[in-house]
């Protein structure tokens, strides 16, 4: 896809390989669509070319008659685990990449209904993917969470507070919690924990279920469900960074340098000791 950029690792040495148009894969089936992404390596770490080819996908799903809805998913043990701290610069190409927001907006407005199928871990980014589709299947080995702060950062996309009530949400946000499937039900977070063999399967009876139904009658009611999370200013949640109100805070809050040294010490000391300092205190 680009040149070659410098050499990544991982946490325990493997060598992590270059943007490529693999990283996310789409593939129509039974009356529905997979989108997969695919960087198993780094647990689908969302980078640019992982945003620009969950773009294409949702885009070609969006215009095949024969998809009715749509099943995201990750490759290997992991949803996502949110925003790539170690990322390859994005390549002066000329070519737009969506942004998470953009791509968040995709799955809300599109007219099939997509459902998340969430194994291993779905943090950041990927608990607000995940949390976004209409449905979300989780394995009984899923980690869910919006480990942000643990960065000094806020949340990407503010969507927590509508999935869970108002004590769960603050505890997601506040304390970086990562819960596991059956707590994530409890919240809020997902419809259903199935066994971790069956996750994709479940995912696609759900899928196929809607793909059944009238496509004018499913679209209107996921339509009428969002709408009515729209009048309680559902949208310009999302966007919470544009607030006047959130951009005072933040400027307020602009000499904290626990997010500068975090990542800091990801740069000269490698993966080990910014996990380590990155989770100090928390226990999971």
């Amino acid at each position: 896809m680009t040149e070659d950029a410098p050499k990544r690792f991982t946490p325990d040495g493997q060598e992590v390989p270059q943007p490529s148009d693999n990283d996310v894969l789409y593939e129509p089936d039974d009356g529905f669509a997979w989108i997969t992404l695919n960087r198993p390596l780094v647990l689908n770490a969302v980078d640019w070319s992982l945003r620009r080819g969950m773009g294409r996908a949702l885009d070609q799903a969006e215009a095949d008659d024969n998809v009715h809805s749509i099943i995201l998913r990750g490759a290997g043990r992991a949803f996502c685990a949110g925003g790539d701290l170690q990322g390859s610069d994005e390549p002066d190409d000329g070519i737009d990449t969506p942004s998470a927001m953009d791509l968040m907006m995709r799955i809300w407005l599109s007219t099939k209904p997509v459902v998340a199928a969430v194994k291993g871990h779905a943090v950041g980014q990927g608990c607000e993917w995940a949390g976004v589709c209409d449905m979300t299947i989780a394995a009984d080995d899923a980690k869910i969470g919006e480990i942000q702060i643990r960065h000094g950062f806020g949340p990407p996309i503010l969507i927590t507070p509508f999935l869970a009530n108002l004590k769960n949400a603050k505890e997601l946000l506040m304390l970086g919690s990562v819960v596991g499937a059956e707590e994530a039900l409890r919240m809020g977070l997902v419809n259903r924990v199935v066994a971790v063999d069956d996750v994709f399967e479940e995912a696609a009876k759900v899928a196929k279920q809607f793909a059944a139904l009238p496509p004018r009658g499913v679209r209107l009611n996921k339509f009428l469900v969002n709408r009515v999370y729209e009048l309680q200013a559902f949208r310009e949640a999302l966007d919470y960074r544009d607030d006047p109100v959130i951009q005072a805070l933040s400027d307020d809050a602009s000499g904290d340098s626990v997010g500068t040294d975090r990542l800091k010490t990801l740069r000269e000391q490698g993966w080990t000791e910014f996990l380590k300092q990155r989770d100090e205190g928390f226990k999971e």
